[in-house]
């Protein structure tokens, strides 16, 4: 199974070539998911004892696995939050598992860590964090999220002895990511969801407002406060200067989840929207999203490294041997709560060096320009209805007279025709919720004629 033989060689070549085709393909095939059963009754059981062969798995994945699937850089893919890697991050991609480099510790990975730092250091320098803040590339948003809060739950911990009997509360916004609620389960904390203000957004007075409101046993348990960089359903941004001020105020974990958002930090036409980002104790950012990586690749950012070794740092007997002097250098498990990890980072360096930072910032700026476009376009259609101005690149829109079946029926039929996929969501004004359309730009392959015959096809 590990030898190399003809079979082997043949079955290199073949996939290289597929990977060139697809690397090189401007506009792949938009595939659809298919029922289980229905790929069983055309692909059939393929692990079994004796195997299938390399030759039949691979046909079988290219001819009819992958087409029920979506390719997330389809330029008229334009639903949840998609992703566009560069061809030179996709084909770093492959050296990086070629490599096969454990990038826990430095003694087995220093080459790759410090590949990962170089990249790591562009995107501390864009939060304006001050001198001493670093960072680790994570899975996503989840796990940076996660790995921020148990640092915080810790240090909030080790401030007070008596913290250690509460059970720990942290307040977030409404338009929250749902992996903020789902990690305050992880690590059994309560959770508090603050109204936004008129304008959709958490403020220091709405937090102000909440922590006033607290009993004395909740005020002790609070520990942290987590606003968005960039909500995932409509691009919003909290006003981070004024939570900030709160966070400071009340000695509390100010982090910021700019996990879809954060890649706009590169783009100086909207850099603004983020002030108050500097003053964070911890930020998440997914350089798989909206800075061209491929998944997966999320980054947390830490104001104090300590306090994240201190929350991370693992110990064990056959581990002993990565704190040696001989062995000195950045460790990027002691800073995350996972311990085998791959050099997720190493694509995003490869791109970034082959590039140059300027041209990361004219593509998401592209994204910017393609939602103002969008947006205009809908405005000029009597048709449509645009629900909100863009924030980032999010566009919510709505077809006038249509219900949520309408919304459902026309993402099935141009995803199906291989078309595009969009899809509907849920906006909540004035206490009313209801169905519409959304796009999110990306993808800087997107065209103004691409948002023109999609918002055609709603006629």
């Amino acid at each position: 199974m590990h030898s190399i033989d003809i079979d082997t060689v043949e079955m290199t070549l073949d996939i290289m070539k597929y990977a060139i085709n697809r690397i090189s393909n401007t506009s792949p095939e938009m595939g659809s998911p298919k029922q289980e059963q229905d790929l069983m009754d055309l692909v059939g059981e393929t692990v079994t004892k004796e195997g299938i062969g390399g030759e039949k798995a691979f046909n079988l994945f290219k001819d009819v696995l992958v087409k029920a699937t979506v390719p997330v850089d389809h330029p008229r893919h334009l639903a949840f939050v998609p992703a566009a890697p560069t061809r030179a991050a996709i084909l770093f991609d492959l050296v990086t598992s070629a490599a096969s480099i454990h990038g826990a510790y430095w003694m087995t990975g220093g080459g790759g860590i410090f590949c990962e730092n170089q990249a790591m250091k562009w995107l501390v320098e864009l939060t304006g964090l001050p001198q001493g803040a670093f960072g680790v590339f994570t899975s996503g948003g989840t796990s940076a999220n996660l790995s921020a809060m148990i640092a915080a739950r810790e240090a909030w911990r080790d401030k007070n002895e008596e913290n250690k009997a509460y059970k720990a509360l942290l307040i977030t916004s409404n338009g929250a990511h749902s992996s903020v609620k789902s990690m305050a389960k992880v690590i059994d904390a309560d959770i508090i969801l603050v109204d936004d203000d008129e304008d959709d957004r958490l403020t220091g007075k709405w937090l102000q407002q909440k922590i006033e409101g607290l009993s004395e046993i909740d005020r002790k348990r609070l520990f942290a406060v987590v606003a968005t960089g960039g909500t995932t359903n409509a691009g919003i941004i909290d006003d981070l200067e004024s939570v900030a001020n709160v966070c400071e105020k009340e000695d509390l974990w100010f982090h910021v989840d700019a996990a879809y958002g954060g890649g706009a930090l590169a783009a100086p036409s909207v850099r603004h929207l983020f002030n108050g980002i500097e003053r964070a104790d911890s930020i998440t950012i997914d350089p798989h999203k909206w800075m061209f990586s491929p998944y997966d690749c999320g980054a947390v950012i830490y104001k104090n490294m300590e306090l994240a070794r201190n929350a991370h740092s693992q110990k064990g007997a056959y581990l002993d041997i990565f704190k040696d002097k001989g062995a000195q250098g950045f460790n990027p498990a002691d800073y995350q709560i996972q311990l085998t990890r791959r050099l997720r980072g190493l694509p995003l360096w490869f791109s970034l060096a082959m590039h140059g930072t300027e041209k990361y910032t004219e593509a998401i700026e592209r994204g910017l320009s393609l939602a103002l476009n969008a947006a205009e376009q809908i405005q000029k259609a009597p048709h449509l209805e645009l629900v909100r101005e863009p924030s980032l690149s999010c566009v919510l829109f709505k077809r006038i007279g249509w219900d949520a079946e309408d919304y459902r029926d026309w993402t099935y039929k141009n995803h199906q025709a291989g078309f595009a996929l969009v899809t509907p969501t849920k906006w909540s004004k004035n206490g009313e919720i209801e169905t519409i359309s959304r796009f999110c730009f990306i993808n800087p392959d997107t065209t103004e004629e691409d948002i023109e015959d999609i918002l055609a096809s709603m006629e």
